[in-house]
């Protein structure tokens, strides 16, 4: 078993027709062969690790966690956190907006020194809001770790349940179908996100949470 999902790939990609997927209207004929050389080795490589592979299987993990009530609540609270930031980043944004119109207004009856030291106050408050904007909202701000608090065991906890899922049934690998532009092709009779909710307790029809069968009299 692979340590974690992959991208999509295609049990028939055969059955790609490479020359409808780029007309010469849209694209020089050079370009339309090199794109044509590209996908054709891509296909390729796809067929030739497929074949190695004994069983596989789609899921659709974005599918599936927005079934799943735990993460809605943890979206919910991120939604929370990061409205009270951006709150907090308008407010400060607006006195520094309010210091400025402030100075315009009195800098005729300002000297020149005093001039200066109004716009190093006005720079520095600007500068603070800007510093808080990253701390809160950057790469590895703030709420990127809030994100990873809440998210990520509902994420571990989807993997764990594919996982077992994938030993159960036999499954050597589990591709995302969510990967979006990295999927080729697939048959949706591939696709067994269902069968992950049902394994997380989540019904299709209503995204109720119920008691999984593995645990049920226990």
């Amino acid at each position: 078993m692979h340590p974690s999902p992959l991208l999509c790939l295609s049990s028939s990609v055969n059955s790609i027709r490479l020359d409808n997927l780029y007309t010469t209207s849209s694209f020089p004929i050079h370009k339309l062969l090199i794109m044509k050389k590209i996908i054709t080795l891509i296909a390729i490589a796809v067929m030739s690790f497929a074949a190695n592979a004994q069983k596989y299987c789609i899921v659709d993990i974005e599918y599936v966690l927005s079934k799943m009530q735990d993460y809605k609540d943890a979206q919910t609270k991120l939604d929370k956190v990061s409205d009270g930031w951006q709150n907090e980043v308008e407010t400060k944004m607006k006195e520094v907006d309010e210091s400025y119109r402030k100075f315009q207004a009195e800098q005729v009856l300002l000297t020149e020194q005093m001039k200066q030291q109004r716009i190093k106050d006005i720079e520095a408050k600007e500068k603070e809001v800007k510093e808080f904007q990253k701390t809160k909202f950057g790469p590895s701000g703030d709420l990127f770790k809030k994100r990873q608090e809440l998210v990520k065991p509902i994420q571990d906890k989807v993997y764990n349940e594919m996982k077992k899922y994938a030993e159960a049934k036999g499954y050597d690998l589990i591709f995302d179908k969510s990967a979006g532009p990295s999927m080729l092709y697939y048959s949706e009779k591939l696709n067994k996100s269902e069968d992950i909710l049902s394994a997380l307790g989540i019904t299709k029809t209503t995204g109720t949470t119920t008691t999984p069968a593995a645990t049920q009299g226990k």
